[in-house]
């Protein structure tokens, strides 16, 4: 194999590992913030570790092109809204003992874009994508009737992701610079939310708790470092094997909530889980075929 795509490899692998296991553990252990908080360090301290990467690469002038545009702006803002959101269901799953559901909605949200895709970007679609998403349609069902629930933390957490992905075309700009303007749009929010947990005396991170807000901090570097392994390793193998490396994500989740948080899983929610499956198999063969 040569030696960047085995490079590129490695780094896809380490990335979707963290995601899957080093994240979710930390996060777990940070859960004594709220998830509201959690969001708000994870934006505001990668919106500055950001600053200081984009200096350190020389960047600015990409950041810059992107302010020239107002409609960049705009949609930068829904992006890193819905980023957000994303940020905070998945927060809300791991701290409330629903990893299960929150790997459910990373396994469906590479579907699911392509179900977007395919609706709003006219990209080809043949009759494989169309079983798939179909088979993610019929899990659906299968957990609304059977279990007389909407499996809404999954749901939100796949449909954020694919409308952020699907969104962010619109814009041209690396993933890097295009997260430091969302964060940075994002945080004069945060601020205004975190001065209403203060108020409410509903913060963690306070001079009179250092060691609990330097444990808060860590969450930027949290975000950033897989997300520099990913888009290094998706640049030197490309997209279809860097997608096929990512459910690397979901699959330790779901092994993780199962076997270490011990959370439950009934027989009719691995019958859900089974055709979630029976889509990624899928969709992951038409990648290779790409």
């Amino acid at each position: 194999m040569h030696h960047n795509t085995l490079k590129g490899v490695y780094l896809s692998l380490a990335a979707s590992l963290w995601w899957g296991i080093i994240g979710v553990i930390y996060f777990k252990f940070v859960s004594f913030a709220s998830p509201l908080e959690l969001t708000i360090h994870r934006t505001i301290w990668t919106a500055l570790l950001l600053i200081i990467t984009t200096s350190f690469h020389s960047k600015w002038k990409e950041f810059n092109k992107i302010l020239k545009k107002k409609i960049n702006l705009i949609i930068l803002l829904i992006t890193g809204l819905l980023v957000s959101l994303n940020w905070y269901t998945w927060l809300y799953a791991v701290s409330t003992n629903n990893l299960l559901d929150s790997a459910l909605g990373y396994y469906i949200f590479p579907i699911l874009s392509v179900f977007l895709g395919i609706i709003f970007l006219k990209e080809k679609y043949n009759r494989n994508k169309i079983i798939s998403i179909i088979l993610v349609i019929l899990a659906l069902i299968y957990f609304l009737v059977k279990l007389g629930k909407v499996p809404w933390i999954g749901i939100t957490v796949a449909l954020t992701f694919s409308l952020y992905g699907l969104i962010r075309k619109k814009v041209k700009v690396s993933s890097d610079i295009g997260l430091l303007v969302e964060t940075l749009l994002l945080t004069p929010i945060a601020v205004v939310l975190f001065i209403f947990l203060m108020n409410k005396n509903l913060n963690i991170f306070s001079i009179n708790e250092p060691l609990l807000s330097f444990y808060l901090f860590w969450a930027g570097l949290m975000t950033l470092i897989p997300l520099f392994w990913y888009t290094k390793g998706f640049k030197l193998i490309g997209i279809g094997p860097a997608s096929m490396i990512f459910f690397m994500t979901p699959t330790a989740q779901f092994l993780l909530g199962l076997y270490y948080f011990n959370e439950p899983l009934i027989l009719d929610e691995l019958v859900a889980f089974i055709f979630i499956w029976l889509a990624v198999i899928i969709y992951l063969n038409e990648l290779r075929k790409e």
